[in-house]
């Protein structure tokens, strides 16, 4: 049976700094950790290719994420402290993305409006 995709991602992209990568993966570890205690998670994880990190996460709505940001807010801190933000996507309805817009204008999203599509 398919559902309506509402589902809400970041798509952040990060460059960790030379030298940090362990460094940085042990505070994706501990963010993954955290991140099992939130109850609008749908799936979150780390992904690399060198010196280049991706969050991969998905949330139930827009509070979802701003929950989780101040949920791993220490640990995300120290993670830019060794590695930049390169580029992050929001995806979401755009009912969510209102929501969103004044909340995390500060890390410079650029957003995708969801239009069409589904789940399983």
């Amino acid at each position: 049976m398919a559902l309506e995709d509402a589902v809400c991602t970041l798509v952040p992209y990060f460059t960790v700094q030379d030298g940090k990568l362990d460094e940085f993966k042990a505070l994706g570890e501990q963010m993954v950790e955290k991140t099992k205690t939130e109850s609008d998670v749908v799936f979150y994880g780390f992904s690399f290719s060198g010196q280049r990190a991706h969050c991969r996460e998905g949330y139930q709505s827009a509070q979802g994420i701003l929950d989780h940001l101040d949920n791993v807010g220490e640990l995300l801190g120290q993670a830019l402290e060794i590695a930049k933000l390169d580029l992050l996507e929001v995806h979401a309805p755009a009912q969510e993305i209102e929501k969103l817009q004044d909340p995390i204008k500060h890390l410079n999203p650029v957003y995708f409006t969801m239009e069409t599509g589904f789940r399983r």
